[in-house]
């Protein structure tokens, strides 16, 4: 089991679930959605920084423990340059297939092997810890629709609802009918890394998800 915080891929790929579901949604755009959510979560630790537009690792040999992160650090290391738009969608089904694994191992889903047509070995996944997904969809229409001001949000918080919304996820937007107040995702965007690298890799993969189709949702 995982000791920390999930990582932000891990949660934009649980946000992107129904917990009153009993399978999993692979909708197209979610192998985005999750790659944006890691390259931020690098840029965030200070392992990715931006090079006139281009992803470069900060430093060839650092890690972070996490083996979905530094598996793309190292893809980013080893590949040609790109930009934060190329990697967004460049094998982006590698950290997909890798994030649900090691979800699967930490036990947060359920993987079920099978066999197709009796030749090809397959998995299929279902959520496994129900309530801490939960949590996690309350947490982010919090974070969505207030009352906490968005310069008080911590800036994990902030990259997650963003990129949810770049995304199209309807998660996080309040069940009840409450309107998310205007400008808030704007404001949110300004509090996920202000002054440091995460800010300009989040609204560069932002834009890269705004403009994917189609997009995940829920």
């Amino acid at each position: 089991m995982r000791n920390g915080p999930l990582s932000l891929p891990a949660r934009l790929y649980l946000l992107a679930q129904d917990p009153g579901e009993p399978g999993l949604d692979d909708a197209p755009g979610l192998d985005r959605l999750v790659r944006a959510g890691a390259l931020a979560d690098l840029a965030g630790r200070g392992l990715l920084v931006d090079d006139g537009g281009i992803v470069t690792p900060a430093d060839a040999d650092s890690r972070t423990g996490d083996t979905v992160l530094d598996e793309l650090l190292e893809l980013v290391a080893e590949s040609r340059p790109r930009t934060w738009r190329e990697w967004v969608s460049s094998r982006a089904r590698l950290t997909l297939d890798a994030l649900r694994a090691q979800l699967a191992a930490e036990g947060y889903l359920r993987a079920e092997r099978r066999r197709v047509l009796g030749l090809f070995s397959s998995v299929d996944y279902g959520l496994e810890r129900v309530p801490a997904v939960e949590a996690l969809h309350a947490r982010a229409r919090q974070v969505l629709a207030g009352p906490l001001p968005a310069a008080e949000v911590p800036g994990r918080d902030a990259a997650l609802v963003v990129l949810a919304a770049a995304a199209g996820l309807r998660t996080p937007a309040p069940p009840d009918g409450r309107q998310v107040p205007s400008g808030r995702v704007d404001e949110l965007v300004g509090r996920a890394g202000a002054g440091t690298p995460l800010m300009r890799a989040v609204r560069e993969v932002r834009d890269a998800l705004a403009v994917a189709s189609p997009a995940p949702g829920r």
